[in-house]
């Protein structure tokens, strides 16, 4: 490993961590929020999601923090739930659209209401509308939930979640997220299956989504890092969760996360203080909410505050 191997780190606090919020946010605090991570060095965020609002109240403000997204120098997205959603968001102009699906039926049934075969169909829906309308600067992500268990179903058939991957590159998939939704996986399962994929389609295509439910989190990363992944998704304080997963603590910190990764010499171009700063924001404006972080509780090491700022 090269000391200045670069790992991207994208901050997805405005989607997932504020999606299980029921205290509606401002457009404007989001914005801001959005603005400390800029400021942070954080290059790639997922803003929000074109859901309906009754279906998530809290993104009914998107059309507004999609626009104070745009222009701010760095790679943003938003998440889709469907056809729809996906025209909604190529009108806007994003550059990058996430559409997520689930290795198990039983998970996608709760969640979407649709089979996965029926959600494979949606995406080839949202290529064909992007090859329609010449957007071919656009880039599509395609998210695999429950890749490695699930809260109703158990265990998910590892080379169904290969295959998945597969014909989602096919369709024309620019990215592949994979995502241990319920904080089910472990080390030596993370390296097996994200090892299949990045030999079966090149690991620069994934991304990876952790959860520390069961306190694992970070040591997948490294798992992940192990194979060749360099792009994972976090949140701050790893605010948020998913509702299928009682107990859940939340999505891998992006401070934590930026921390262990610079610790270990890769690069990732974020300033972790202030990363910690808003973590603080945000724990101060979310009070009902669970905000955590190692480093934002304990604080740098002394010998390592030099390394691990931008």
């Amino acid at each position: 490993m090269a000391m200045q191997d670069r790992v991207i780190i994208r901050d997805t606090t405005l989607r997932d961590g504020l999606q299980l919020v029921v205290e509606q946010v401002p457009a404007a605090q989001k914005i801001k929020w959005l603005h400390d991570l800029v400021h942070a060095g954080v290059t790639q965020i997922e803003v929000s999601s074109y859901v309906p609002p009754k279906v998530i109240a809290q993104f009914s403000d998107v059309a507004d923090v999609v626009q104070g997204a745009m222009g701010q120098g760095v790679d943003i997205s938003v998440l889709v739930p469907n056809l729809n959603g996906a025209r909604r968001a190529f009108d806007a102009g994003l550059p990058q659209v996430n559409f997520v699906l689930s290795a198990s039926e039983a998970h996608s049934k709760a969640n979407t209401r649709k089979t996965r075969d029926a959600a494979v169909k949606d995406f080839e829906a949202i290529v064909a509308e992007r090859t329609a309308r010449n957007l071919d600067h656009t880039r599509l992500s395609a998210g695999i939930a429950t890749a490695f268990g699930c809260t109703m179903q158990g265990a998910v058939d590892e080379d169904e979640v290969v295959a998945l991957a597969i014909t989602l590159r096919d369709l024309g998939a620019d990215e592949i997220l994979v995502a241990d939704t319920v904080g089910y996986g472990n080390p030596a399962q993370v390296r097996r299956i994200l090892g299949r994929i990045a030999e079966a389609i090149g690991p620069d295509r994934i991304l990876s989504h952790f959860h520390d439910t069961r306190g694992l989190g970070l040591a997948n990363v490294v798992a992940a890092l192990d194979v060749g992944v360099r792009r994972f998704d976090s949140t701050v304080g790893g605010l948020g969760g998913c509702p299928f997963a009682p107990g859940a603590t939340g999505n891998i910190d992006t401070e934590d996360l930026a921390f262990m990764l610079q610790s270990m010499g890769y690069d990732t171009g974020v300033d972790i203080p202030q990363l910690v700063a808003l973590q603080r924001q945000i724990a101060a404006a979310l009070p009902a909410e669970r905000v955590g972080g190692c480093i934002a509780r304990a604080g740098l090491p002394i010998n390592a505050s030099a390394a691990v700022t931008a």
